[in-house]
């Protein structure tokens, strides 16, 4: 009899342990977890709370969150899943071998400190440009020099890195403290026990890699099923967004999709005979433009630094960041709905030198030394000098490769050609570089052709003590910046400097002998994204069409009548339509158009904005009245309303959503197609 209470303990011991004895290396791995997915669902808190639209509620964020811990855990399991399956064996055991914990303690630590690193640049990224870190940021490689200096002078790298440092002394800690815990935990169990525990434990990290149920697996463009863009790159883990961006790299057109569209794009252009030796695309422009009599003589192009339409005063912002500006553009020809074909400004200085889109989908056009040969109008103003004005360097981005290998007889005043002192990385202040310019161009004999880059519209918002009494210091509440799109009383003093520096400029040209017979241009190298407020359409925002309305303005008094144009327009259009204000005729193959001839034969209704958003992985166009993209790796096109100036009509619309498919189509594979294509002549043509 005494034996039986021994038999029934022995009996019930295997079902004990089969059910309750979890192994230290699962039940570490399992502590990991949840404190992995704990902390970055901290961070994304965060960045919920510091970026959430006005008048957003927690109804319409709990999709984000559900979203983003799935691609969380993505990563979490990601780096714990080596740690199961090498765990496994005795001799990589954390818990049975010293050489192994070491080992083990290190990796997992350096894990966490990536991620921080990963997380803090993601932020910063995603605060001033609002998008997730992605692949394009590998170009800041190429220039790591300038890379560096505008980050130290933006941000406070010493105070970052050693909270970063202090972050990397809590996280060893604290995983030290994890595997302490994990090591007395009573793990009495039969192999049997074990291998079901593991197996287990695999199976779920599996799944959280897979990321659902189905057939196919969680992937990035699951985000962009979300409301808006800002939700969406907020679901987003960074970790995902750049190594998914990663694949993105090819610009290779495809011959069958060009084949199919060609015949639609050059009708779109006017191509008429085929020009010797060259593109699907070239033909001879026309001395269009006004059609008046006299014409310019010169050109000055000021390609304006971040320059958004929402933000400043013809866009009616409240803030009334551009006084002058308005008033310039109520003395010339505003194009009110020019769009940039993508965000950058080399990617926008690229579109307006050659009049291709830079549908490079990861690094700059500009940085690919196969793309480096391109044609370019300025090469048919034999009669103009050329001369191209930048504060700062212009190997920035490998934008001297593009002037200076494709523009003949280029004059390139950098940084080192002036006598105005270093404001920044970006070199010297925007008005000192228009003062410089404006002394440099009243010495020319010949006809000429200026491009003036601004810069100081960027981040680090530097304005020169000198130039501190001419705009004061506005200092606006940060509900009110944030209704207005702006995210600091930098951002928007930094804005109104630009428009100071425009002033500057202008009274300075007004008493100089070229200005009366010169036309000058500005718009905007891109746009930045922001909440747009109720002065636009709700898809400005939801879709980030911000990043790419700019201002587009012609202004010669002399020459044209001050008028303001609602046309559609896009940035690859200026130099067409420069040419044919001055009257010349040029060989040209880009996908630009005269948007003065246009609205002449059609009153510019025809005209199309191509748009590749490089963040979202998304093509599209703008025409007429709406906005109609699609992700690269999908095929449903979605609609958005994109006309500020026409009330939002209810319904679909079926057919010109087909059509404006078709467009989108048509120029991505033309642009492709020319970026390969569009090489310079050997002589210049008309």
């Amino acid at each position: 009899m005494a034996s039986r209470p021994q038999d029934r303990s022995a009996e019930s011991k295997p079902r004990l342990l089969l059910f309750g004895g979890m192994p230290r290396l699962v039940f570490w791995i399992l502590l990991l977890g949840l404190s992995g997915l704990v902390g970055l669902t901290g961070m994304r808190a965060a960045a919920v709370w510091l970026l959430a639209q006005q008048g957003s509620t927690a109804t319409d964020w709990w999709e984000v969150f559900f979203l983003g811990v799935r691609f969380d855990a993505r990563v979490v399991a990601g780096i714990l899943f080596p740690l199961l399956l090498a765990g496994a064996i005795g001799a990589a055991n954390p818990f049975a071998r010293p050489f192994a914990r070491r080992f083990w303690l290190s990796y997992l630590t350096l894990a966490g400190v990536v991620l921080t690193v990963v997380y803090a640049c993601d932020f910063l990224h995603l605060r001033y440009l609002n998008q997730r870190l992605n692949a394009s940021v590998l170009g800041f490689l190429a220039d790591v020099g300038i890379s560096a200096k505008m980050v130290w002078q933006s941000y406070p790298v010493f105070r970052a890195s050693l909270a970063l440092v202090l972050s990397g002394l809590i996280l060893a800690w604290a995983i030290r403290r994890s595997h302490a815990a994990a090591a007395k935990h009573k793990s009495e169990t039969t192999r049997a026990a074990s291998a079901l525990w593991g197996l287990s434990l695999g199976g779920l990290l599996v799944f959280a890699l897979f990321g659902r149920f189905g057939q196919y697996p969680l992937r990035w463009s699951d985000a962009f099923a979300l409301r808006n863009d800002l939700q969406a790159n907020l679901a987003l883990n960074p970790v995902q967004s750049f190594l998914s961006s990663l694949s993105f790299r090819s610009s290779r057109y495809d011959q069958e999709k060009l084949a199919l569209h060609r015949e639609r794009v050059s009708q779109y252009l006017g191509v008429g005979e085929k020009v010797e030796g060259s593109t699907f695309f070239s033909r001879r422009l026309t001395a269009g433009g006004t059609g008046a009599s006299p014409r310019p003589r010169n050109v000055v192009l000021i390609i304006c630094e971040s320059f958004s339409v929402y933000k400043s005063s013809v866009g009616g912002n409240p803030l009334d960041t551009t006084p002058f500006f308005a008033e310039l553009c109520r003395q010339g020809v505003l194009f009110d709905n020019c769009f940039t074909p993508h965000f950058g400004t080399a990617r926008g200085v690229w579109a307006v030198l050659t009049g291709v889109p830079d549908v490079e989908l990861v690094k700059t056009a500009t940085r690919n030394p196969a793309l480096v040969d391109q044609h370019t109008l300025l090469n048919e103003l034999e009669e103009h000098s050329k001369l191209y004005f930048l504060g700062g360097s212009s190997s920035w981005a490998n934008v001297r490769g593009l002037l200076t290998n494709n523009i003949r007889g280029l004059q390139l005043f950098e940084e080192g050609s002036y006598r105005s002192p270093r404001a920044d990385v970006w070199g010297i202040s925007d008005k000192n570089l228009f003062l410089e310019a404006n002394e440099i161009l009243q010495k020319q004999t010949r006809p000429f052709f200026a491009v003036i880059q601004t810069a100081n519209n960027h981040r680090p918002y530097t304005i020169p003590a000198e130039d501190r009494p001419f705009i004061g210091s506005r200092h606006v509440t940060e509900d009110e910046l944030r209704k207005n799109g702006f995210e600091s009383n930098e951002e928007l003093d930094a804005f109104r400097y630009t428009d100071f520096a425009f002033k500057t400029f202008f009274e300075a040209a007004r008493k100089s002998a070229y200005f009366d017979d010169t036309l000058f241009v500005m718009i905007g190298d891109h746009g930045i994204g922001g909440d747009a407020g109720p002065r636009f359409p709700a898809s400005w925002t939801s879709k980030s069409l911000t990043s790419f309305h700019v201002p587009l303005l012609f202004f010669a008094p002399r020459f044209l009548a001050p008028r303001r144009v609602h046309s559609v327009s896009s940035m690859v259009d200026v130099l067409p339509t420069v040419v044919g204000t001055l009257g010349v005729k040029a060989r040209y193959a880009g996908l630009g158009r005269d948007l003065f001839l246009r609205e002449a034969v059609d009153g510019g209704r025809s005209n199309v904005a191509f748009i590749i958003d490089h963040n979202n992985k998304s093509i599209g166009v703008v025409r007429g009245s709406h906005y109609t993209h699609r992700r690269l790796n999908g095929t449903a096109f979605e609609v958005d309303w994109a006309d500020p100036a026409v009330p939002v009509q209810p319904g679909g619309r079926a057919v010109t959503e087909i059509e404006d498919a078709v467009w989108a189509e048509a120029f991505f594979e033309a642009s492709r197609y020319l970026l390969h294509s569009n090489k310079k002549p050997a002589v210049p043509s008309r």
